[in-house]
């Protein structure tokens, strides 16, 4: 009997735990699983305290973006490409670009709106218009574009020039078609880059910003807000940002916008002269007084620095198999800044433009002179 009473009394525990927890819970017309949670009469949640301020990073970030997106504009370009089934047959593109003056004029890629019939500027506001090509200059990939429209504010151009590695640096543009996107990243690097159509990028501003298809023409910006660079490719085996995005130097853009506007195209300068490069080897085998330059062999007749008095030289030799004219002038510098290669002189032709004057230093046996010269247009002095 004694060993019963607990049996009994663990038997009616059990039972009444069963009744409340599970059979009542789930009888007939109350198809309810077993909850061991009861239900609160509401949700208590933790926020953040109200006026939670923005630090300074990002108090310049956004004040970065406002400046300068009412300037930035999405470009749709249309044109017509040939079908093998359906003939002629009409083709969309996407571009971005950026205001300079409150004339309309507009800042893009000449690669967003190549062979383009038809161009189309959406602003930021979503409001639409019709775009004129004003001057295009494939060569660096630039282009010109007007709209008709009030109000414009236009975008604030910098300077390239004293660029380094590491500074902050903003992309705004239009990637896949989605209008007012800024990515922010730094200057990873300063390097020439030749485009896919075969254009050389002297100086070009590489960036980790994201930049994707539809960025190409928007700017790059410094943390000032002005404008240092045009975005105009990406290098990846995907079709979209990779962390290695190129930026054309504002500063290229500047030298020939007067062109673009007023001629529709670019007077490319030039000196008018056929040069080698000079290594410290080859200027001590053939007695140079520097260890660095340019050697004019030919000189252009009637160029410009035929009219300058630069002189080519009158001995020939051998460079390897090649013939070459020694004894000219020795091109050590343009403007105070050293010249060591093609490339250095190709990069200070693109900072001027034709009819600029710059003071080019020389060596003449071993005599150290300044030369101005007056640069002439390229296509003059072929």
């Amino acid at each position: 009997m004694k060993l019963l009473r607990p049996l009994v009394l663990a038997l009616a525990i059990a039972f009444g735990f069963f009744y409340f927890t599970t059979w009542r819970s789930n009888s007939p017309g109350e198809l309810r699983s077993s909850n061991w949670f009861s239900r609160p009469t509401q949700v208590e949640i933790t926020e953040a305290g109200p006026g939670e301020s923005l630090d300074g990073e990002e108090q310049n970030n956004i004040s970065v973006y406002k400046k300068n997106i009412p300037s930035v504009v999405n470009v749709t370009s249309r044109a017509m490409t040939f079908d093998f089934f359906y003939g002629l047959v009409p083709q969309e593109g996407q571009g971005s670009g950026f205001v300079i003056d409150k004339e309309g004029h507009i800042l893009t890629n000449y690669h967003v709106i190549a062979e383009a019939r038809q161009v189309e500027v959406t602003l930021h506001n979503r409001k639409k218009y019709k775009a004129t090509v004003v001057g295009t200059d494939p060569s660096h990939d630039l282009a010109i574009i007007q709209i008709k429209a009030p109000d414009l504010i236009p975008a604030v151009l910098g300077d390239s020039r004293n660029l380094q590695v590491g500074q902050k640096v903003y992309a705004i543009g239009n990637p896949f078609g989605l209008a007012g996107t800024m990515t922010r990243g730094i200057v990873s690097s300063i390097r020439p880059v030749r485009e896919p159509n075969g254009a050389t990028i002297d100086e070009a501003i590489q960036t980790d910003a994201a930049i994707n298809p539809g960025n190409s023409g928007g700017p790059l910006m410094n943390w000032h807000g002005e404008v240092i660079g045009i975005n105009t490719m990406i290098l990846s085996n995907v079709g979209q940002n990779a962390g290695i995005g190129f930026a054309i130097p504002i500063n290229t853009a500047k030298a020939v916008l007067n062109d673009l506007v007023t001629l529709g195209r670019v007077r490319r300068p030039a000196l008018g002269v056929h040069t080698i490069p000079i290594s410290p080897e080859l200027a001590d085998e053939i007695g140079l007084p520097a260890d660095h330059g340019l050697l004019i062999v030919q000189v252009t007749p009637g160029g410009s620095a035929d009219q300058a008095g630069l002189r080519a030289g009158t001995e020939r030799a051998y460079l390897g198999n090649i013939p070459i004219m020694l004894g000219g002038d020795l091109i050590v510098a343009i403007d105070g800044e050293d010249i060591s290669s093609e490339e250095d002189l190709s990069q200070m032709m693109n900072n001027h433009r034709a009819g600029d004057t710059v003071k080019i230093t020389i060596y003449r046996g071993k005599k150290k002179l300044e030369v101005n010269v007056a640069l002439g247009e390229a296509r003059q002095q072929v």
